[in-house]
């Protein structure tokens, strides 16, 4: 009890005062370290465009590392396998109920793997689709249709699909989607500008709604 209640105070000092962002770093072989630009070009964006302050130098933490709670927003993404330790998702779950917020955005690939691994952090809680009314899709830019559909891969539809505590969303995976590719350098995936800005803007959102709610 004692080290649960240290975190949670350590968590409400950083939500309040701390501007930063961070990538996740993961076991199982996964590449969590892909789309390097994707992070500091939507902390950018954020910064330009919806009022943030937001430290663009982007740091990078471990699951299992009590860094995580630094940061109230983490950022996870890549193609492959994903593995959590039972320390890993002990202290991922702490994180996320003392109000810290995961998006982890499928670079196609991670679905089957991650989901099995999210079980080991909420067993008695389900990965349930966001609804399109949700403040995540207006916090800054509408989205009345919900995610955006960024990069074609398996020709379906884009889900937000996330996990709630007590009525708060700590947690958003972004399925079908690929929005981390759509904030690369403009070079990387030679997309449109307006497929970039969609994903941006959906991007922007997504830290809108944690930095503010």
């Amino acid at each position: 009890m004692k080290k649960i209640f240290s975190v949670s105070c350590i968590l409400f000092s950083v939500v309040v005062f701390s501007q930063g962002v961070a990538v996740l770093k993961y076991e199982g072989g996964g590449d969590w370290y892909s789309n390097p630009t994707a992070l500091p070009n939507l902390v950018k964006f954020c910064n330009d465009n919806i009022e943030t302050n937001i430290n663009e130098n982007i740091e990078t933490v471990e699951v299992g590392s009590i860094d995580v709670f630094q940061y109230p927003f983490l950022h996870m993404t890549g193609h492959g396998n994903v593995f959590f330790s039972k320390d890993d998702s002990d202290n991922l779950r702490k994180y996320l109920l003392s109000g810290g917020f995961l998006h982890i955005d499928d670079n196609y690939g991670m679905e089957p793997y991650i989901k099995k691994e999210l079980k080991k952090v909420f067993p008695n809680k389900e990965l349930v689709e966001i609804p399109k009314t949700h403040p995540i899709f207006n916090s800054a830019f509408d989205f009345p249709n919900g995610l955006p559909k960024i990069h074609e891969h398996d020709a379906k539809a884009p889900q937000a699909l996330g996990i709630f505590h007590e009525s708060r969303l700590v947690l958003i995976f972004t399925f079908e989607s690929d929005l981390g590719d759509g904030w690369e350098d403009p070079e990387v995936h030679n997309d449109p500008e307006d497929v970039r800005q969609k994903a941006l803007k959906m991007g922007a959102n997504i830290v809108k709604y944690v930095f503010v709610n």
